[in-house]
């Protein structure tokens, strides 16, 4: 029996490029932030570093921005993002990100209220303990991890 490749080259091709497309579009982060925020710039980063592609837009009104896109004031930091159909809400570790797009469950999204000392982008000698919260469409929370 021949390989696979050798009898179906096009479909092998096509499914390959299928999932290398649907890879890329599950990990392209859309950020909307302040162009004076250093803090936002570095949370960028971090995302990058962990495998994210970045786009980010400079707004001149976050909060109006997390507003339009459906992210609750009350849980609200220095940067929305959006990703694989959620809402990322300020300094959400991009391991919290990844676990949310593996269990998909059913949100808005995560958010990281303010801006804590040690979370990604407010690195510090001194970090503080805080939590990453699933926000669901009612605007409630529940702790889906603690740092």
């Amino acid at each position: 029996m021949e390989p696979l490749q050798t009898r179906f080259p096009l479909l092998l091709a096509l499914l390959v490029s299928a999932g290398s497309a649907w890879a890329q579009s599950a990990t392209q982060v859309e950020v909307f932030k302040s162009s004076y925020c250093g803090c936002c710039e570095k949370w960028i980063e971090h995302m990058q570093k962990n495998g994210f592609t970045v786009n980010a837009h400079d707004v001149n009104d976050v909060p109006a921005a997390r507003k339009s896109l459906g992210m609750p004031d009350r849980v609200g930091s220095c940067h929305t993002a959006k990703v694989g159909g959620y809402l990322i809400e300020g300094h959400v570790p991009a391991a919290d990100v990844q676990r949310l797009l593996k269990e998909k469950p059913k949100a808005v999204g995560l958010a990281v209220p303010g801006m804590p000392q040690g979370s990604p982008g407010m690195e510090t000698a001194t970090p503080v303990p805080y939590a990453t919260l699933l926000v669901q469409a009612d605007g409630s929370t529940t702790i889906f991890a603690k740092h």
